[in-house]
């Protein structure tokens, strides 16, 4: 995590050189990073750069695209499939198509190098579809991917192979600035299709915005991983 990444930082320069400085700024920065104000307004930033549209408004394409990141960890066969917390990027993909906004329906294999994978998620998303009624024969599964990178990379190959010219591309609403600078840096014209707000920009502050806490850390951490990338690709022109 890279919030806690610095505070350990700080703590061993504390240790290694016998000052108190260090900690006192860990702790400053493990507090501010851990209040849900800073995560949350990181996120609505994130957000607030695509609204939510409705679904009747998109536009017919080629194909829809949602990204990974959809599934928990693996369960044996038989049991319900362990869908995560951006589980409306498969949603949102398979009521596109049953609203026929494409007629195909492409679903990226995500592996991750070190975990233990009987198959590539694009695989569960497929029997998820299916199994919702959509023809196993008007779906795709990319070759495996690693990250956004990888997805965007592998959908413009698609894309040329079969000679489309437009997709949809579902995510999460924080993570579609980063996904759809790459995608747009890959050559794809899509249609932007945000799902999974966080949060809701009416909400009023409270008190409980100013009290550390994990969840708070975690959506900080989430949040900080998405704008570092933006300024990656700003500063490499990506």
């Amino acid at each position: 995590m890279l919030p806690l990444g610095w505070v350990v930082a700080l703590l061993l320069v504390a240790l290694t050189r016998k000052k108190r400085w260090p900690v006192i700024v860990a702790l400053a920065v493990l507090y501010i990073c851990s209040m849900p104000l800073v995560g949350n307004r990181l996120t609505r930033w994130l957000e607030s750069r695509y609204s939510a549209v409705a679904i009747d408004q998109v536009e017919r394409v080629d194909a829809i695209v949602p990204l990974g990141g959809i599934f928990g960890p693996p369960v044996p066969e038989g049991h319900l499939f362990n869908v995560g917390e951006a589980n409306e990027r498969l949603e949102a993909g398979i009521q596109l198509w049953q609203w026929k906004k494409a007629d195909w329906l492409v679903f990226t294999g995500g592996r991750v190098p070190w975990a233990k994978q009987a198959e590539v998620e694009g695989a569960l998303s497929m029997r998820v579809a299916v199994a919702r009624g959509i023809p196993a024969e008007r779906i795709v599964v990319t070759p495996d991917v690693g990250n956004t990178v990888d997805e965007a990379l592998v959908v413009a190959d698609l894309m040329r192979a079969r000679g489309w010219s437009k997709i949809v591309l579902v995510t999460s609403a924080w993570h579609m600035p980063r996904a759809a600078r790459l995608f747009r840096g890959a050559g794809i014209n899509f249609v932007p299709f945000p799902v999974d707000y966080q949060i809701d920009p009416a909400r009023s502050l409270t008190l409980l915005d100013f009290l550390p806490g994990a969840a708070g850390l975690q959506r900080t951490e989430t949040a900080l991983r998405e704008v570092y990338g933006l300024l990656f690709y700003a500063l490499t022109r990506r």
